[in-house]
């Protein structure tokens, strides 16, 4: 399974996402899109236009792609397979 995080620096929704994936042993890529203009272009082609974030991208080990806008601990516990 690959995951990736498009954030930015100053976006406290994007650290707290990335918080509750540590504590859970969850890896993850982390793209910055106020620091690199190629991953806020990658960005809005998977989101189909959306510029918010935190917007995750996570292809399945079955190459399936599931998307999560904002942190949607709910969709991402879903997703992943995490139990609360």
């Amino acid at each position: 399974m690959q995951i990736v995080i498009y954030s930015t620096t100053t976006c406290p929704y994007c650290n707290a996402l990335k918080e509750y994936l540590e504590a859970r042993k969850v890896a993850f890529t982390e793209k910055l899109i106020d620091q690199d203009k190629a991953a806020g272009e990658e960005m809005e082609k998977e989101s189909g236009g959306f510029k918010g974030v935190p917007f995750v991208v996570i292809i399945k080990d079955d190459n399936t792609k599931e998307t999560v806008i904002g942190f949607d601990k709910g969709k991402i516990n879903s997703v992943l397979g995490i139990q609360e």
